[in-house]
This record gives structure tokens, C-alpha cells and sequence, in this order.
């Protein structure tokens, strides 16, 4: 596993980037990191028991938090904070962007759900 080697947080863009020592780089939006959080609100506790998230097109990232030498624990905007992002699974959600998120738009779609936030009334 590639070890990383930069962590930069673009808070007005609201992007991760993340660098490998294998080269690799990714620029990871916050709503994709949020939708994929490692979580187990998000991820479930089993497999098969994952949660669409819908709803955070506009989320921010407030810090990130160093957990030992291998993960960082995100803080979004909409007070989700409980994932521990391991930099194996951020090398993985870089890898597989394209993948992952056109599976994400296709279930939004198929439950007639949308990236855009619920509105008040």
C-alpha cells in the first residue's frame, strides 16, 4: 500500500487532496468523501447494509484530525464526524472516483433522491 505523503485541505473549494509516495494524487470533494464516509452510520454494521446519503451537494469539511500514522477523522459541516478515513481507503475512494460515484448518482436517481439539500418550509 502506497504511503501518503500530503494531505491538503481547499476549504473554499471544498476538496481533500491527497498525495501518495507511489505518485498517485487525487482531489476528493467533500460531498463524495461525506457519501462514502467509513462510518458505520453510513456503511452499516454488516454488509448489504449501507445508507444512501443524500442531500449534501453544498457540505463543507470544518478539520481534519491526524488518528495515529494511518487516518484522519473528518469533520463536515453538517456535524458528521464519527468516520475514520484510513489512507488505504482514501487511496481507494481516489482510485475508484468515477466508479463509485456514478453508482452514487444512479441510486440517488433510481429513489428519486437528489444531491441538493432538503428544503425548509
Amino acid at each position: 500500500m502506497p504511503a501518503c505523503t500530503e494531505l491538503r485541505l481547499k476549504r473554499e473549494e471544498k476538496v481533500l487532496e491527497v498525495a501518495f509516495d507511489d505518485g498517485a494524487r487525487f482531489r476528493l470533494p467533500a460531498e463524495y468523501l461525506r457519501v462514502e464516509s467509513p462510518s458505520a452510520e453510513v456503511q452499516g454494521h454488516g454488509p448489504g447494509q449501507k445508507v444512501l446519503v443524500a442531500g449534501r451537494k453544498h457540505v463543507g469539511i470544518l478539520r481534519i484530525e491526524p488518528v495515529g500514522h494511518y487516518a484522519v477523522r473528518i469533520a463536515f459541516d453538517d456535524l458528521h464526524d464519527s468516520g475514520i478515513y484510513s489512507f488505504e481507503y482514501l487511496y481507494r475512494l481516489g482510485a475508484e472516483y468515477e466508479l463509485r460515484w456514478a453508482e452514487y448518482e444512479r441510486a440517488l436517481a433510481a429513489r428519486g433522491l437528489s444531491r441538493e439539500p432538503a428544503r425548509r418550509t
